[in-house]
């Protein structure tokens, strides 16, 4: 027997056997029942109808970790639209970008982000704005509260699993930001994945610290939901509401990078008290490794159960684990090194690292290669980009989805990231563009040439540094300050994408062709560390 696999069909069980069962709590104390939720999510999805939205239209959310994104999103998938959440970190232009590049129908935008969407506005094929607060807002927006509640009759229409559900952004760094597709089908099983390896159950409380749009809350919005367990917002990271929270609601598991836990371990040292009310807690970090300092911090300070996954935008986002239990004693000081490694592949999915010709790497924890993933959670495609696509799934070996990390295979078969093949910067769980951030100082009249590279970060794991041949050719008079350019930059782009670090050199190192050799700096940066990648 064959049943579609739907992304509605996550908030339908929750109603279904949860109805009346607390299912939000909202970051203004409001609760909300499984049932409530149902209703408002119905009320967006009538409201879009009413307003001409139909399936495979591109609906646009852009909203810190309120219960109105999960019922934007939910209301997306009843009518058929895709959902396309936005980084709420962005800046104008690249609003302007992505809404035009989607073509996107209606955009929901929480008040205190709705300003950079209405200053392109006249830009985007965009026809209906709605936002919570509209006196809040200049120019003409709509009320989320009364899309929502000019009825709840919608028509569901008929839908595949293998029809596009969401699209996620990609940093863009590599150029533009991409569109990656994700299918009823992806999410699913992306859900289903997670629910067994992240050990979601219907007691749990899930404290959304990570963003509701970053790859769909990494498939909470699903797996949360389906499983009938409790939902707790916030609008961003406060380590105070944080602590609060976990005290007071019973959070049982939220997700955070090591740079938040670091914020989390500092507050507590400050302002005392105790983490939580004394349940049991795991907390899920990912990318490159996080340091034994984070992992000593959550589990032997405040006695929570960390686990380390990894994943990319295109891929769910979650592929492997590190949650490796017969590998390691919880008390011991071994689990430092399983838990750093990026581990074993999540159930179905098919994990190698590979060298240049394709060939599997030996496990030896030393030959470093490539890693490349094939399972049911990778996306469908790239957004209009056809060649993109088949580049991604094509470079080393056919059929598997390139991730631009370079690792070694240990001789139990666990991988672990050495260096990245792309010019990508990851600061506290963020992907940079270095090229971005060149093609910004670049722009400046002081600067003659520059290379963007990561720089280790205690806090974020790396961060990017740009080394500058001003305009002059004299680093000690460049006829400008590193602050003027970080602002410089800040001013430009997202802030999280502007670089904290300036040198000031002569020259650059570039090949006899011409071409800047940002290995040498990164080598130079990275001189006593253990792998040329942040950890956390």
């Amino acid at each position: 027997m064959e049943k579609p696999l739907l992304a509605t069909e996550f908030l339908d069980r929750a109603r279904r056997n949860y109805g009346d069962r607390e299912a939000v709590v909202g970051v203004d104390g409001d609760r909300y029942t499984y049932d409530e939720l149902g209703e408002r999510a119905d009320g967006f999805a009538a409201g879009l109808q009413e307003r001409g939205v139909g399936k495979g239209d591109r609906v646009a959310v852009l909203d810190p970790n309120t219960h109105r994104h999960l019922e934007a999103a939910y209301g997306c998938f009843q009518t058929g639209a895709v959902h396309t959440p936005l980084n709420y970190r962005l800046v104008e232009s690249d609003f302007e970008y992505i809404l035009n590049d989607a073509g996107v129908t209606a955009v929901y935008a929480d008040h205190a982000y709705a300003e950079t969407v209405q200053a392109v506005r006249d830009d985007v094929p965009t026809e209906t704005f709605v936002t919570d607060d509209p006196d809040a807002v200049e120019g003409d927006w709509e009320a989320f509260e009364d899309v929502v509640g000019g009825g709840t009759d919608y028509d569901r229409p008929e839908m595949s699993e293998d029809e596009v559900v969401t699209i996620n952004y990609t940093s863009g760094t590599t150029g533009d930001p991409k569109g990656v597709c994700r299918t009823h089908r992806t999410e699913t099983l992306h859900a289903y994945i997670i629910s067994v390896h992240q050990e979601i159950s219907d007691d749990d409380t899930y404290l959304w610290t990570l963003p509701m749009f970053h790859v769909n809350g990494w498939g909470h919005i699903y797996a949360v939901t389906g499983m009938g367990a409790r939902h707790v917002c916030t609008r961003g990271v406060d380590a105070e509401y944080v602590f609060e929270m976990l005290r007071t609601e019973d959070v049982t598991y939220f997700c955070a990078a090591p740079t938040v836990i670091k914020m989390l371990g500092d507050h507590l040292a400050e302002h005392g008290g105790e983490p939580d009310a004394g349940q049991d807690v795991r907390v899920a970090t990912a990318g490159a490794a996080p340091p034994e300092a984070t992992i000593r911090t959550a589990e032997d300070e405040f006695g929570w159960y960390m686990k380390h996954v990894y994943g990319a935008t295109e891929t769910g986002p979650l592929i492997t684990t590190s949650d490796a239990r017969r590998y390691f004693d919880d008390d011991s000081d071994d689990r430092f090194a399983v838990k750093k490694s990026q581990g074993f592949g999540y159930l179905g999915t098919e994990i190698r690292v590979v060298d240049e010709d394709g060939n599997d790497v030996p496990a030896d924890g030393e030959t470093i290669g490539e890693i490349v993933v094939r399972g049911n959670q990778v996306m469908d495609r790239y957004w209009d980009e056809p060649d993109a696509t088949a580049e991604a799934f094509s470079d080393r070996v056919d059929g598997y989805y390139h991730m631009g990390d370079l690792a070694v295979v240990n001789d139990d078969g666990m991988i672990q990231i050495q260096d990245r093949k792309k010019d990508i910067i990851v600061s506290g769980g963020e992907n940079i563009s270095s090229i971005e951030v060149e093609d910004t100082l670049f722009s400046h009249d002081r600067v003659d040439d520059v290379a963007v590279v990561p720089s280790p970060h205690d806090d974020w794991g790396e961060t990017p540094k740009a080394f500058v041949v001003p305009a002059g050719g004299d680093p000690n008079d460049p006829g400008v300050t590193a602050d003027d350019l970080i602002r410089y930059a800040r001013d430009d782009m997202a802030h999280f994408k502007a670089p904290t670090r300036i040198e000031f050199v002569k020259q650059l190192p570039k090949t006899s062709t011409g071409k800047v050799q940002k290995f040498e700096l990164r080598q130079a940066e990275w001189d006593g560390e253990e792998r040329m990648v942040g950890q956390g």
